[in-house]
């Protein structure tokens, strides 16, 4: 609609005149029908620069929303990968608690049977209460998640919503050299070129309105009374001609105005730098952080290996009565903090990924 405005101005205007004067209607005696145009000349494009500042600013808006619209469909997979990661995180601490339950049946079969002490049994419990109590923590962050995904889905947050049991499979890996052409169509840098566009328009219209308004104008009007007599009896009148309206003194307004919008001018163009700098520095951190993730994963993934394997070697020792139950305890700390670390960077390769298609404004191809 603002657009639409700002397009007006450079077409004629018209306007109609009606009335009713005779001895039935308001008694001024005068009654008649009169057509006036006027069209503005726009020799200094005054007309013309407020158009495309408005055409320009419009083109702002539409790629504004379309950056909005991919922030949001990221912000939606970002949060459906979290929410899985919640429920494999849930899932992860069950397993533990289950095993760390095993762990104490064997210390309280131990101490039954006069091989084990106390101290084992009360050390087992209290491993266990702890992941109870961190697998309640995760599935209270497991609602969480599904109530955060709800609301981005516009739902009720009841947490009822599915999500898979899995996380989704990685893309194929990030090709090398990307052009930085591919920033050129980000929608919030192509919507900051715009409105870099709109000011300079804008300076150009407010240096034009210091200028000569010249209007050619054209009128028909024909004009009755029934009271007296009219002293131009030719009836339709027709005329034609032009207006000269040219600004001499407005208290410095004019001048104020130009220096507004030449200031604006110099605010989006920073603005745009700033847009275009942000955008490399989301391209360079996604890209930072998903190769790091890459490598931390293979460094975890043999971590949680040879943290299972030490699990194992631990219980043989402790049923065999060659070790205690401090070290397969602490071994399954061990276990499981390296598993949840490995799936932490799991699901963060892939929220990464997001952000990187998110900052390259679409895929890998130009």
């Amino acid at each position: 609609g603002y657009a639409r405005l700002a397009g007006c101005y450079i077409y004629p205007t018209v306007d109609l005149l009606a009335r009713g004067g005779g001895k039935g209607g308001d008694s001024s005696g005068v009654s008649g029908v009169a057509v006036f145009a006027s069209w503005e000349l726009d020799i200094w494009g005054r007309a013309r620069s407020e158009r495309e500042a408005g055409s320009q600013q419009y083109q702002a808006a539409v790629f504004d929303a379309e950056y909005a619209r991919q922030s949001i469909a990221a912000m939606v997979a970002k949060s459906w990968i979290l929410a899985v990661e919640a429920r494999l995180q849930h899932a992860l601490a069950q397993e533990i608690v289950r095993s760390s339950e095993q762990s104490l049946k064997l210390a309280d079969d131990r101490l039954r049977v006069g091989k084990g002490d106390e101290y084992d049994l009360t050390l087992a419990q209290a491993n266990t209460d702890s992941f109870r109590d961190a697998a309640r923590q995760l599935a209270l962050g497991y609602e969480q998640a599904l109530r955060a995904l709800e609301t981005l889905l516009g739902r009720f947050p009841a947490a009822l919503v599915e999500v898979a049991k899995t996380l989704p499979a990685m893309p194929p890996p990030v090709p090398a050299g990307l052009p930085s052409e591919l920033l050129e169509r980000r929608p919030d840098v192509i919507a900051a070129q715009r409105k870099v566009a709109s000011a300079f328009h804008r300076v150009a219209e407010a240096k034009a309105a210091r200028l000569p308004r010249i209007a050619l104008t054209a009128g028909a009007q024909n004009i009755t009374s029934d009271l007296f007599v009219l002293q131009n009896q030719s009836s339709p009148i027709v005329s034609l001609g032009a207006s000269l309206t040219a600004p001499i003194f407005q208290g410095w307004a004019l001048a104020a105005n130009v220096d507004i919008r030449t200031a604006e001018q110099r605010l989006a163009a920073a603005e745009y730098g700033r847009v275009g700098i942000r955008a490399f520095g989301e391209v360079e951190a996604a890209l930072s952080a998903g190769f790091a993730a890459d490598e931390r994963e293979v460094i975890l993934a043999r971590a949680v290996a040879s943290n299972a394997r030490t699990v194992e070697l631990a219980q043989v020792r402790f049923k065999v009565g060659s070790g205690d139950l401090r070290a397969v305890l602490q071994q399954s700390i061990a276990l499981y903090a390296a598993r949840t670390a490995l799936l932490r960077v799991q699901s963060d390769r892939r929220v990464q990924r997001v952000n990187l298609h998110l900052a390259l404004g679409g895929s890998f191809d130009p």
